[in-house]
């Protein structure tokens, strides 16, 4: 698992299917502006200094439990998981399946 292609939110940037489509260089260096506007739970974690949100303690905030519950982006807790297992220093991570 390449490390910088962790997402804030708990999603894995190299699985992304819009990553090789927009050029986009994943959520670690793109630095919240990614190819479709500003994220601000990237935002959020870039000005708390953390690398991803597992490391909040607000885990899960309104802001990801609104990204976990959009029925377009939306999953089924795979990113909770990611960001757990991201938090205690594993480097897997849960592929996001659609939110059903």
């Amino acid at each position: 698992m390449d490390k910088n292609m962790i997402a804030m939110c708990g999603a894995y940037c190299g699985d992304c299917e819009w990553r090789e489509k927009t050029n986009c260089p994943g959520c670690q260096k793109s630095q919240s502006n990614m190819f479709w506007g500003q994220c601000q739970i990237a935002k959020c974690s870039i000005e708390k200094g953390f690398n991803h949100c597992g490391h909040c303690n607000k885990l899960p905030c309104e802001n990801l439990q609104d990204a976990f519950n959009n029925p377009e982006h939306g999953d089924n807790g795979e990113r909770l998981a990611n960001l757990n297992t991201w938090k205690n220093g594993e480097e897997t991570y849960t592929k996001l399946t659609k939110r059903k």
